[in-house]
């Protein structure tokens, strides 16, 4: 993956997350959701002015490297509604997006796709902006409940529907480079450390009159990465189900002289089941030296507590909704 490009600039906004909190204390690098809404014109803070929280992520990624710009849509939330309501908010634009990337066939993560597929037709209805998808996110996916129930999740929509909605589908299982080489969308990401062994209430079938089979490991998950020019490697894990240290190995073994200096996104590791893997995933953690942890979505607080623990406020920090970051 030698052919991607040093970026000089990158900027993170967050338009969907699970959490909102423009009271605590941000990182140097992060404009907090108040002064966004109101540097995009609000003329006061009020439950109309501000971002709405929801389960699941959608981050704008805009690159610059000389006079080249490039902006990409991260995922794209659980309810297109939401996702465009809080994007108005921020002033952030759907128009000038160059690419959408998604990283696994989740309903929190595709729920919004097609609302903003829409508003990039809105501004140019002859535009098809490519869409990056995988083979594996098209089957039907549930999870089994604390009391034994399966719960179906809302399926998310197939190359077809993207495709009527102005997407040109890039449907592809393998990694690529992105936009002038400025992102990488990873391929299969392998799975090597032994504590990280997916999720076990994960389930997937093939139709509704299917019956449902295991499918801890999510296979058809990616990352995404962008390197920034005398910073390093700025590693996007939408959800980590196969673990956030074998994300992070993928990166090293991908861009071996590269540092990783921030990963950000959700971490999955609330629940019982996940929660054991947190002290294991904390010292393997340690090997990366990241000089910044931005836990998001699906992490839970008691990762955060203990990312926070062991390596400072300095590094950690919880991302939310609204918050905006600069590399």
């Amino acid at each position: 993956m030698d052919q991607l490009r040093p970026v000089e600039r990158l900027i993170v906004e967050v338009l969907a997350d699970n959490l909102t909190d423009s009271y605590s204390t941000k990182p140097d690098n992060c404009s907090p959701e108040f002064n966004n809404v109101m540097n995009a014109g609000a003329t006061e803070i009020s439950g109309t002015s501000l971002c709405c929280a929801q389960l699941g992520l959608a981050l704008m990624l805009t690159a610059e490297a000389g006079a080249i710009r490039h902006k990409l849509l991260f995922d794209a939330g659980p309810d297109g509604g939401v996702l465009i309501a809080n994007a108005a908010r921020l002033g952030v634009s759907f128009g000038d997006i160059a690419a959408v990337a998604i990283t696994h066939g989740h309903w929190d993560h595709m729920g919004g796709l097609l609302a903003a597929l829409d508003a990039v037709r809105r501004h140019d209805p002859a535009r098809r902006v490519p869409c990056h998808v995988n083979p594996g996110m098209f089957v039907e996916r549930g999870a089994r409940l604390s009391n034994g129930m399966i719960a179906p999740f809302q399926k998310v929509p197939c190359p077809a529907e993207l495709a009527v909605q102005g997407a040109e589908v890039v449907n592809d299982q393998d990694a690529r480079t992105l936009l002038d080489d400025f992102f990488y969308l990873s391929g299969e990401i392998p799975r090597i450390s032994e504590f990280e062994t997916g999720r076990d209430d994960h389930l997937c079938r093939d139709s509704r009159s299917s019956p449902w089979r295991p499918d801890p490991l999510i296979m058809d998950e990616r990352y995404l990465a962008v390197k920034v020019r005398g910073k390093g490697m700025i590693v996007f894990s939408a959800c980590s189900h196969a673990g956030i240290v074998n994300v992070l190995l993928d990166v090293q073994q991908k861009f071996p002289a590269v540092p990783i200096h921030t990963v950000i996104g959700g971490l999955h590791l609330g629940g019982a089941t996940m929660e054991r893997r947190i002290a294991p995933t904390v010292a393997n953690l340690r090997q990366f030296h990241c000089k910044q942890i931005i836990p998001a979505h699906c992490s839970g607080w008691r990762a955060v507590r203990a990312l926070a623990n062991e390596f400072g406020e300095s590094v950690v920090s919880q991302s939310a909704v609204g918050n905006r970051y600069a590399f």
